[in-house]
């Protein structure tokens, strides 16, 4: 049996099965799950059993207001919880991925995670019409679209610390965007803090795949940052999810002639009659259809 009774913490940084945990008093747990799977996600509330010197074990995870997942060859994974919000870095060079962008939309919604778009790079002001134009069809959406230049810190923190207070945002983008760069801008000691969680796991060079959660100087809110992002894992939405992760769709549904209509290819469907009509756009149905058959897919596994 344990000695000590189980304290509350914070799981602040993830790495395979090993987790740090951060206490209320601002100490940190290397912490373990008991038994074989690793349930916990970055920005998980769980109860830890205090074990030896600065480690732990995690007896149970808290109620959690969100889950996010991220796949990789059709596998899934969670990577993050109780996020408030998500931010999405792009740049005018090198191109960024609409369809990643759509995923994420589509991941936000399902989440109910209001959703900002961070056009980093501003400076580049040969391409960055061109970048602009691409994002033009988000904004459409409702999305925010937030321009900066991250090596710029005044400029990072006018703009983004206003939308970053008060909550735990979730930061995500391709490689070559400056995501890096940008959250040293708002997180200056972000780098040292992940090598020593590095050192402290052993997990040298590999930590570039771990998900670390930052809080922003003078506890302005936090950051969960997940370096090497490159898709949403989707897999555990139905097509009712997925639908309503593409916004522009509802008034076209209720037009649907058949109440289980899939939007794809049946008589009378109103989503169909939208983007003949121009009102949807083809790339975004496209990526819904993908969505959707990849999911199906995965079903008959």
């Amino acid at each position: 049996m344990d000695k000590h009774p189980p304290l509350q913490g914070r799981v602040i940084a993830a790495h395979g099965r090993h987790f740090t945990v951060e206490m209320p008093d601002g100490s940190l747990r290397q912490c373990f799950p008991r038994g074989k799977k690793s349930e916990a996600a970055v920005g998980d509330d769980v109860l830890v059993s205090p074990q030896g010197d600065g480690e732990g074990a995690i007896d149970r995870i808290l109620e959690r207001r969100n889950l996010l997942y991220r796949s990789d060859d059709m596998r899934t994974k969670q990577f993050a919880a109780n996020v408030d919000q998500l931010l999405v870095v792009v740049a005018p060079e090198p191109a960024f991925s609409e369809d990643l962008l759509g995923r994420a939309l589509v991941a936000a919604s399902a989440s109910d995670l209001d959703v900002s778009i961070v056009l980093n790079k501003a400076d580049l002001k040969g391409s960055l019409d061109n970048a602009r134009k691409k994002l033009q069809s988000f904004s459409r959406l409702g999305v925010g679209v937030l321009e900066v230049s991250a090596l710029s810190r005044d400029s990072v923190e006018a703009t983004l610390l206003p939308v970053l207070r008060g909550k735990c945002s979730l930061l995500l983008g391709q490689s070559g965007m400056g995501k890096s760069t940008l959250l040293n801008a708002l997180v200056p000691d972000a780098q040292a803090r992940t090598q020593e969680h590095s050192r402290a796991l052993g997990a040298g060079r590999h930590t570039t795949t771990s998900t670390r959660l930052y809080h922003l100087p003078g506890h302005a809110g936090d950051i969960i940052d997940s370096p090497g992002f490159q898709a949403f894992g989707l897999f555990h939405l139905g097509p009712g999810d997925i639908e309503r992760g593409f916004p522009e769709f509802s008034q076209a549904v209720a037009e649907c002639r058949f109440y289980n209509c899939t939007h794809r290819h049946e008589p009378g469907c109103g989503v169909l009659a939208a983007v003949a009509r121009g009102e949807i756009a083809v790339e975004r149905h496209e990526l819904y259809k993908r969505i959707l058959a990849e999911n199906e897919a995965l079903q008959r596994y």
